[in-house]
């Protein structure tokens, strides 16, 4: 399994920004899917972004426009620029790697809290 570990979160204002980082501890990283979920507080987990080893992105319409995936494969790492940030986007995002694109495969990082409050 491929070992996640996410960093960046935090308390941001809204309108702020925020990166977060996704360190991948093996080098499956490169044959990977990779994407961004969150979960906030009484609902169910839902995909924020996702890019293919190829690089092609897919995002969710709430954050089109506002948040932009990216990876880095010589350094085993996928980010999420989060601009415009609103309240709503408040939840625990969590990191997800799809090795060969394989969903049985998929391993998830712990997450980390954004939190998007006055």
């Amino acid at each position: 399994q491929v070992q996640l570990v996410e960093s960046g979160g935090g308390l941001v204002q809204p309108g702020g920004s925020l990166r977060l980082s996704c360190a991948a501890t093996k080098t499956t990283f490169s044959i990977s899917a990779m994407g961004w979920y969150r979960q906030a507080p009484g609902k169910t987990r839902e995909l924020v972004a996702e890019v293919t080893t190829g690089g092609s992105t897919n995002y969710a319409d709430s954050v089109k426009g506002r948040f932009t995936i990216s990876r880095d494969n010589a350094k085993n790492t996928m980010y999420l620029q989060m601009n415009s940030l609103k309240p709503e986007d408040t939840a625990v995002y969590y990191c997800a790697a799809d090795p060969y694109s394989d969903l049985t495969l998929r391993s998830w990082g712990l997450g980390t809290q954004v939190t998007v409050s006055s």
